[in-house]
């Protein structure tokens, strides 16, 4: 749907290394602007950019970056290699609540494409304060040099994760324990000591399209945004905005944030049941 966007982001990708202090100074310049909602006038933009929300580009005036909001919650992970980050921000005490998540990409320390999934009221089990007391309630430690994963290895459990869901089968690196943070629904509520993030079957099995990554090897974090199809009851051919963030430690999914944006709401569907 927006392979525009995707060949933009492969071509940043494909530009020099950014150092993490660069990338971190640009991510503080997109929260500030987000709290202030400024929109795009504070930032360093490259002459060519792209604004997308929900996998459309819209107009940055009518955008959520133009809207002032407290952030109750934020973690963000810097990739080196790729020169793009990944933001989650919890704006559960506004007056509209949402929780958001954005990459950046950069090329030659400028912002060539701002990509979020913003989601609010009557997205899929949208609840942006029990997201943020879940979320607060997590450790997301950095991992020490010498026990970090690789690039490929932090990515590849993102992947296999999403790749499970066309093929059952497909053994998943789960740490014991994993939680998922899915829109406001916690599966490790009441069980902390467990695997949890185990999806239940779907009635056919799902390709997962359209991923844009940013993977931060010191944080052992991997972003996938992408396309998940099935879940709008309004358009069961179609897909939906999605963003899956994994924490993965020793090649294993320890922790899964998940936000989904409906057509309608709760895309048409019931709440999922318990894991």
């Amino acid at each position: 749907m927006i392979s525009p966007l995707l060949t933009l982001a492969l071509a940043s990708t494909a530009s020099a290394a950014c150092t993490r202090a660069t990338l971190q100074e640009v991510t503080a310049a997109y929260i500030k602007a987000q709290i202030s909602g400024t929109g795009l006038s504070s930032l360093p933009l490259a002459t060519t950019y792209s604004y997308i929300e929900n996998d459309e580009r819209v107009n940055v005036t009518s955008s959520v970056l133009s809207k002032p909001l407290p952030i109750d919650f934020q973690q963000s992970f810097y990739d080196t290699t790729a020169c793009a980050t990944f933001t989650e921000l919890n704006a559960a005490s506004a007056s509209h609540p949402y929780v958001i998540h954005t990459q950046l990409r950069l090329t030659d320390n400028k912002i060539t494409a701002i990509d979020s999934v913003v989601s609010d009221d009557g997205d899929w089990v949208f609840d942006a304060k029990s997201h943020l007391s879940w979320a607060r309630s997590e450790k997301w430690d950095s991992i020490p040099s010498a026990n970090q994963d690789t690039r490929a290895v932090i990515q590849a459990a993102g992947d296999t994760y999403l790749n499970q869901w066309g093929d059952p089968k497909l053994p998943v690196p789960l740490a014991t324990p994993c939680a998922r943070l899915e829109g406001g629904h916690y599966t490790g509520e009441g069980n902390l000591t467990a695997n949890t993030c185990l999806m239940g079957a779907f009635p056919y099995p799902l390709t997962i399209a359209n991923r844009r990554y940013v993977v931060d090897v010191d944080a052992g974090v991997v972003s996938i945004l992408n396309d998940f199809p099935f879940l709008e009851a309004s358009k069961p051919n179609g897909t939906t905005p999605s963003s899956n963030l994994f924490y993965v430690q020793g090649g294993l999914i320890r922790y899964i944030h998940e936000v989904t944006v409906c057509a309608t709401r709760m895309c048409g569907r019931e709440l999922p049941p318990p894991s």
